[in-house]
This record gives C-alpha cells, sequence and structure tokens, in this order.
C-alpha cells in the first residue's frame, strides 16, 4: 500500500513528459498522471456472481502552441519524446483559440490542504464478499421481498498528479468505499424493485449492511400493487435521494461551458433571485473526507467555497481557466480532469436546510404525489423546459396513500425554482448532498 500512495514515480513521468514537450517546441504544457486501482465483488441470491480487480495508470498531455492546442493520452509512457512529438504537431494545424492556455500562476496554490481522502486499509475480495452477503440477506429477511437483484461491495483507490510547464506540481489520492442492493418484491408482470446504497470515502463510515438490505427490501414492498393518477396539477414532493437530480439540473445549467456556449436557461440570471429567500447552495471541495473533495482542481487552483446560490441569489458560475477568460472572469477553481482537457464541473454541493420537517411537508399538501424514483432526462436546457418520468407515493388530503407509477411530472425550471421549499432533512450520502423538495402547482400525466 504504500508504494500505491507515493506519487513521485507519476509525478516524474509528468515531468518527463512536460520536459520532452518543451523539447519538442511547445511554448507551454502541462501533463497528468491518474492512478487508478478497483476492486468489487456481485453476489445474487447467496453465491458471487462477478469479481473484478482493475488497477492501471493513464497519462495525459496538453501542449500550447502560441493560441493553438492538442491533447493527447497514453495508457503507457514508453516513449515520452514520441507522445510529445505528436502532441506538438497536432497542435500546429489545430485552429486558434483566443481563450486557450495555462491557468495564470497567480491563482496557482502551492499548499495541500490535508482533507483526509484516503483509507489506507484495503479490503481482499473475501472482505468485500462478506459485505456483499450480509447487504443481500438483510434485503431477503424483510417480509414481501421474493427475490434479489444482486447486491455489491466495492473498494476503489485513484487520484492524480499534475505538472504544468510553470513549476506547479502536485499530487492527490482518493479512496472509496461502496455497498448496494437491489430488491424484488411480488411476482409476475406485478414485480417491483428499488434499491439503496451507501457510498464513502472510509469503510468505517459505511451505513451497516443491514441497513442498506433492509432499506432497499422495505422501498421493494412499499412499491407494490401502484396505480395510475389522472393528469392534472398536483405539488411534487421529492424526497432527498429523487430531489439531488432537481440540483443538477441547476448545477449544468450554471456550468460555464453551459453559459460560453448560450446554452442555459440561466445564462442572463446571474445576480437575481432565481430561488425563494432562505436558500443557499454552496460549492465546497475541501470538505473532509467528502466524497468529491480535491487539494486542486484539474489546473492547480485550490478553489474557495463558493455560495452558488446565495439567500436565494445567482452568485457564481462553475469555472475553469478556459470558460473564465470568455466570460472576462478569473477561474474559481472548478475544473474538472482526466487525460484529456480541463472543463468545469461542481465538487460536494450543499443544500441548505428548510425548516419543515418531510412529514409537516406532507401535511400541508392537498393533492400530491411523493417522487422517489426520476425516470428519462427530458430536460431542454435552453428554455428550462422539464418533462420527467417519475414513480412514488400519492398524497391526499396530507396523508400518503398508495403507490403510483408511470406519471410524468412537468414544468419549466424557471418557475420550479422560483416556488421551491425545502425540508430540514439534509442527507450527505451523495456529492450533492440535499433535503425533501417540495414544488406547488406542477403538471402530472397519468391516465
Amino acid at each position: 500500500m504504500t508504494d500505491v500512495l507515493d506519487p513521485s514515480a507519476l509525478t516524474l513521468a509528468a515531468e518527463r513528459l512536460v520536459a520532452a514537450a518543451k523539447r519538442a517546441g511547445a511554448d507551454a504544457a502541462d501533463a497528468v498522471a491518474i492512478r487508478g486501482m478497483s476492486l468489487s465483488v456481485g453476489v445474487r441470491l447467496g453465491a458471487v456472481e462477478d469479481s473484478e480487480r482493475a488497477e492501471g495508470d493513464d497519462f495525459g498531455l496538453r501542449v500550447f502552441v502560441g493560441r493553438r492546442h492538442a491533447t493527447v493520452s497514453a495508457n503507457a509512457l514508453d516513449d515520452p519524446a514520441a507522445l510529445a512529438e505528436r502532441a506538438v504537431a497536432m497542435a500546429r494545424v489545430a485552429p486558434e483559440d483566443p481563450y486557450a492556455g495555462l491557468i495564470d500562476d497567480a491563482l496557482l496554490t502551492h499548499t495541500f490542504a490535508d482533507l483526509d481522502l484516503v483509507d489506507t486499509s484495503t479490503p481482499n475480495a473475501a472482505e468485500l464478499t462478506e459485505r456483499a452477503l450480509a447487504t443481500e440477506a438483510a434485503g431477503l429477511a424483510v417480509a414481501g421481498v421474493t427475490n434479489s437483484g444482486g447486491a455489491s461491495a466495492s473498494w476503489s483507490l485513484g487520484g492524480m498528479v499534475l505538472v504544468t510547464s510553470r513549476g506547479f506540481s502536485g499530487a492527490w489520492l482518493r479512496s472509496g468505499h461502496s455497498l448496494s442492493m437491489t430488491a424484488l418484491a411480488g411476482a409476475g408482470t406485478g414485480m417491483q424493485r428499488d434499491w439503496d446504497a451507501s457510498s464513502k470515502l472510509f469503510a468505517a463510515d459505511l451505513d451497516d449492511p443491514a441497513t442498506i438490505g433492509r432499506r432497499a427490501g422495505e422501498r421493494a414492498v412499499a412499491r407494490l400493487d401502484p396505480r395510475k393518477v389522472d393528469t392534472g396539477p398536483a405539488t411534487i414532493l421529492w424526497e432527498p435521494r429523487a430531489a439531488t437530480s432537481l440540483i443538477g439540473h441547476l448545477i449544468g445549467a450554471i456550468n460555464g461551458t453551459a453559459i460560453t456556449r448560450k446554452t442555459s436557461f440561466l445564462r442572463d440570471r446571474m445576480g437575481e433571485r432565481i430561488f425563494p429567500a432562505g436558500i443557499t447552495i454552496v460549492d465546497d471541495p475541501r470538505v473532509r473526507r467528502g466524497l468529491a473533495s480535491r487539494p486542486f482542481d484539474g489546473e492547480g487552483v485550490a478553489g474557495p467555497v463558493l455560495d452558488l446560490i446565495e439567500d436565494g441569489v445567482l452568485k457564481h458560475w462553475l469555472l475553469d481557466g478556459a470558460t473564465a477568460r470568455e466570460l472576462g472572469l478569473v477561474s474559481n477553481g472548478r475544473a474538472s480532469r482526466g487525460t484529456g482537457s480541463p472543463s468545469p464541473g461542481s465538487t460536494n454541493v450543499r443544500v441548505s436546510a428548510g425548516t419543515a420537517s418531510r412529514a409537516d411537508l406532507v401535511a400541508s399538501i392537498d393533492h400530491g404525489i411523493l417522487v422517489t424514483d426520476m425516470i428519462g432526462s427530458g430536460v431542454n436546457g435552453i428554455t428550462g423546459d422539464y418533462s420527467r418520468g417519475a414513480s412514488g407515493f400519492l398524497i391526499e388530503k396530507g396523508e400518503i396513500t398508495y403507490p403510483v407509477s408511470e406519471i410524468t411530472v412537468a414544468g419549466n425550471l424557471k418557475d420550479m425554482f422560483a416556488r421551491l421549499i425545502a425540508g430540514d432533512d439534509v442527507e450527505a450520502r451523495f456529492s450533492i448532498a440535499c433535503p425533501s423538495l417540495m414544488i406547488e402547482g406542477l403538471t402530472v400525466a397519468g391516465r
């Protein structure tokens, strides 16, 4: 494990790539080396179905010749000079990009925060099998569960080295552990399925296998005998794990690439109130043990904590160097990166809690749907028009009644955001931490 955690060999390889690019005629260059290791075990009905292990290093080199640039990648670094020469040759015939270039030196970080991202304990296949079997057994023990869609346990370790021709050199690693189970209830055409999962950086932080399996089983059983509902207006209440999809649409709309391409329905709304007062949405790359935490982004910028939405007002786009230059702004350290060129993305996003419990929100609804699952991706990023399949439970006069399926929820995200009400039940289970979210006056298409 010590050798895996030591980035010196990858750093040296990235340095060789940058040096080779300069010798080949590049005006500037940066190189990334990405390490990935994983082990996963899948079980079904008490037997191992699959076990997979993968590991490898990948390398990417980005070169600039004037305002022209090109990127090449490889999974082995046998000949850095040949790779660099190919990249420079490609850059020389590429079209000019007025916004291309390495990040400004003043934005680079040279101190790296300790975010406690690596669990040094490494499970073997037997340990992962035990976790998966325990998770599945708990799901199958739930009354009404008739079958298993399988359970899985996995471990991963991945990270990045970044070296630039301007003297930046940094590395980070992040571990990951996950458990999941899919349970089936009922039989034949009436069969229903649901799932539950837990993902953390440290194994000790995972939800208990018995809890994950039980939740998966109970969710599947609760979905039995769904009915259709009449088409018409309704209040929609998304439970937290379904509500993350709404925030995901916001994240996509404030991505710098969408703004520069004019493909976002929020492109003209900077500084305006787009959510009700009291709603704050934060993006924080510095959360200790955060699922998307990192000490620097894909260009070497540490990146501050951003209030994307502050008291309902849109305050920031998600920017890397290129999108920031095109918009006349400064990168805020949101460059995501593989072996290719960087592009903007979010890190750990958290929606502020409201004051009402989920039970209070349910009690306030005369006619509506508690949405537990979203289907499809019917969102127009340019107009904000929203139409997505969903399933969940009918709410009548403040009471959850019976499961519903085969419905479509429709509206426009600009109007939906403006009427959003947040519950107090924030769940930090994913990189987007979100409470229940309620919106009145949407259209449900059913029978």
